[in-house]
C-alpha cells in the first residue's frame, strides 16, 4: 500500500496544494498565465486530477469532460515526493518511472513555478507524517 490510504486522501493533499497554487503570491499568476490544461492519473490509490492553468484557473477531481493539452500518469507515492522536493520530475519522465502524453516541454516548464510550493505542501503533509511516524 501507498503512502495515502484512498483517492480522498490523495486529493486532500495533492489536490489541495494545485488549489492552493492558484492564489500563491509568487506562482499563482504564472501558473495561471500558462495556459494549458494537465491531466494526472495517479495509481496507488487510483485518482484523476485535472488542472486548468489558466486565467479561469481550475482543478477537477475525478473524470472531467475538459480536454487537457498533456496527461501524466505516475504513483500517488512519486508524486508525494515530487512535492516534497525530493523528486526530479524530468528524471522521472526520461526513466519511464512517469509517462506523459502530450507535449512534454509544456509541463516541464511548469516544473519550477512548483518550487515555492514545495514548503506549503510540506505543512499540509505534517500532520500524516507525524500519523504515519
Amino acid at each position: 500500500m501507498g503512502f495515502f490510504k484512498d483517492a480522498d486522501e490523495l486529493d486532500e493533499y495533492i489536490g489541495g496544494v494545485f488549489r492552493d497554487a492558484g492564489d500563491h503570491p509568487e506562482s499563482g499568476p504564472k501558473l495561471r498565465a500558462a495556459g494549458i490544461v494537465m491531466r494526472v492519473l495517479y495509481t496507488d490509490p487510483d485518482c484523476e486530477v485535472t488542472i486548468a492553468f489558466r486565467d479561469d484557473y481550475q482543478v477537477f477531481v475525478g473524470p472531467t469532460e475538459v480536454k487537457p493539452d498533456i496527461t501524466l500518469l505516475m504513483r500517488a507515492d512519486t508524486a508525494d515526493q515530487f512535492w516534497r522536493g525530493d523528486y526530479n520530475l524530468a528524471v522521472g519522465l526520461a526513466k519511464g518511472q512517469v509517462k506523459a502524453k502530450g507535449p512534454v516541454n509544456k509541463i516541464l516548464k511548469l516544473v519550477p513555478l512548483t518550487k515555492p510550493l514545495f514548503p506549503m505542501y510540506r505543512e499540509k503533509i505534517a500532520r500524516k507524517d507525524a500519523e504515519v511516524a
